[in-house]
């Protein structure tokens, strides 16, 4: 089979950058939009069960998309044609073999966390979410051959698909006055995940050529390649994850979705801070090049300076009007989290530093410290919200993660400045000088559409 080589004019890679910002659109839309129907057509502790329910499968998908993603874009990208197939099916096994683990471990502990979380039911999601998983393989499969051939159309449709289905479904539910189950929307899941598959799968076809032999050599190279990224995002995912796990243990699972309601406002802050991450990976590593650290030591504080200036004015609006945001988000049942909210929208303002971080740490060939800093702030986050939810309850859980925010921040910058000079203080005029380029790009901008040379050119259009 041939694979069709990507154009490579500026046209493509506008398409590319274009379906790529349109997926994170979809994503954010969709997710935020189910979001805000769910809270008015199920209860805040049946709530907590679906919050209980997504948190452990959102750890197993982004820790499975780790091991395989990066690994298979890697090497499929700087393979010669004749080993494409190969490469391949060992991704493919490496997927199915992921997967089987991840199938076993929610089967096994499924009835042990319905009862630890007090989540009635939460086994049997779990054992739907099996055939979800399944359905996983050849969605993630389709899309990272893609992407490792700079093609994604298929991430966008199948993401549209998928996200959009099961909203789609509680639009229905929530229009149309119909209750709304658990057990419901899991099986949607799996529909909508079915349907994605098939999506991705259709666009995919050009770039899927598989080997009819397995080459466990390829699979031990992909395992070895994608086991560091897969420890990482799998530790980054807990220690996200562990305030909300610990007050399903701890409290009670409507004190789980209150706290939810708050994260997921926050979270809103996440989008930029990502953004630019992804653009400052390749600069970082161009500038090691041909600046050396005093060129990393600038981008990284004027990048952060830049992403906490466009977080500034949300943070502050959130903080004072929360009570009015969850009343738009929540609904009345949802009034206790407006201070939650509150404590929750500070950590935005250590998020940027703490991913650009690990992004300037991998881009210089630190990888392994990036990982060590997750762990230790993993561990840092248990002992605290610990510590927290038991003397404070709910509200602990916001005390606790934005202690160890304070705590990890310090170590980040004093390991950044003894290896790179990073000052923290001088994020602060970074921001200045991107409001300074805002408002000249501004004035720029007006000044061409309203000046006399404008004015009669429009007239001439006209």
């Amino acid at each position: 089979m041939t694979t069709p080589n990507p154009a490579s004019s500026t046209n493509y890679w506008l398409r590319s950058g274009m379906y790529t910002l349109l997926e994170r659109v979809v994503t954010l839309v969709f997710g935020f939009g189910s979001l805000l129907l769910l809270l008015r057509l199920i209860s805040q502790s049946t709530f907590g069960v679906w919050v209980g329910f997504l948190t452990l499968t959102s750890i197993l998908e982004v820790g499975r998309s780790g091991l395989l993603q990066n690994a298979l874009i890697k090497y499929l990208a700087n393979a010669h044609p004749s080993e494409t197939p190969v490469i391949n099916t060992a991704s493919l096994v490496l997927n199915f073999g992921i997967t089987l683990v991840g199938a076993v471990v929610l089967a096994a502990v499924g009835p042990w966390l319905s009862n630890s979380w007090d989540s009635p039911g939460l086994d049997r999601l779990f054992l739907i979410y099996i055939f979800t998983t399944f359905a996983l393989i050849p969605l993630f499969q389709c899309n990272f051959i893609q992407q490792a051939h700079l093609e994604f159309k298929g991430l966008f449709w199948s993401t549209f698909v998928r996200q959009g289905l099961l909203f789609g479904f509680i639009l229905y539910c929530y229009l149309a006055g119909k209750s709304l189950d658990l057990i419901s929307l899991a099986w949607v899941q799996f529909i909508a995940t079915v349907c994605g598959a098939a999506t991705t799968f259709m666009i995919a076809r050009p770039f899927l050529d598989f080997a009819k032999k397995i080459d466990w050599k390829w699979v031990k190279t992909l395992l070895h390649y994608g086991k560091f990224v897969f420890g990482t995002n799998l530790s980054t995912m807990l220690y996200k994850s562990i305030d909300k796990m610990m007050l399903l243990s701890m409290v009670s699972t409507a004190g789980a979705g209150l706290y939810e309601v708050a994260i997921r406002v926050t979270n809103l802050a996440e989008a930029p801070t990502f953004s630019i991450a992804s653009i400052l990976f390749p600069q970082s590593a161009r500038r090691i090049q041909s600046e050396g650290k005093e060129g990393i030591r600038k981008l990284y504080e004027q990048s952060v300076g830049a992403i906490l200036a466009i977080l500034l004015p949300f943070i502050l609006f959130v903080l004072i009007f929360p009570d009015w945001i969850v009343g738009i988000v929540g609904g009345a049942e949802y009034n206790g989290a407006g201070a939650l909210l509150q404590l929750t929208m500070l950590y935005g303002l250590f998020i940027p530093f703490a991913v650009q971080f690990g992004t300037i740490l991998d881009s210089i060939g630190l990888p392994k410290i990036n990982f060590y800093f997750t762990m230790a702030g993993m561990g840092l986050n248990i002992v605290f919200n610990y510590l927290f939810i038991k003397q404070f309850g709910t509200v602990g859980a916001a005390y606790g993660t934005l202690t160890t925010y304070c705590i990890t921040f310090i170590g980040m910058q004093w390991l950044l400045h003894k290896q790179l000079g990073v000052r923290a203080l001088q994020v602060i005029p970074g921001i200045f000088q991107f409001y300074g380029k805002m408002f000249h790009l501004g004035r720029n901008y007006l000044q061409m559409k309203w000046s006399p040379e404008a004015q009669a050119s429009q007239t001439l259009d006209k």
